[in-house]
């Protein structure tokens, strides 16, 4: 069974990239363009207080007429964030964000924040585990 742990592993990116609740929207939307990424985690020192995608501002945000430069992420982020541990199974990952409709889902040692995955990072993990069983299956079956 796949865990959190492996997908963590396998990314080839390992930062964890976070904004304050008191910085400007528009500070989140430039650090998730240049890391090419759909959400980042909200916090206050080491404590995760939230997370802030592009779901949010375009909810939040873009529909209540809120300028990214003017207003603080604390506004228009998720607050009630689910959270996962390192030996969480995919299953588990898989399961509550399709349940819940959401696409991250950060992941916390105890109350340490060690990484973030996406549904994109879950989908991959299950392909490239689906292909691996399929492989030894099909050398079982030749040899």
């Amino acid at each position: 069974m796949l865990k959190v742990s492996q997908i963590l592993d396998s990314k080839a990116i390992s930062a964890v990239y976070a904004v304050a609740p008191t910085q400007m929207v528009i500070e989140a939307l430039e650090l998730m363009t240049a890391r090419n990424i759909g959400a980042v985690m909200v916090m206050e020192g080491d404590r995760l207080v939230g997370i802030f995608s592009e779901r949010d501002y375009a909810r939040k945000g873009i529909l209540k007429d809120r300028k990214a430069k003017s207003t603080p992420v604390s506004e228009v982020m998720t607050a009630n964030v689910f959270t996962v541990s390192p030996q969480a199974s995919i299953e588990e990952c898989m399961q509550m964000m399709s349940e819940k409709k959401f696409r991250h889902l950060p992941v916390l040692e105890g109350a340490k924040v060690v990484g973030l995955i996406s549904i994109s990072d879950v989908v991959t993990a299950i392909i490239h585990e689906q292909r691996n069983r399929i492989e030894s299956l099909e050398q079982y079956i030749t040899s």
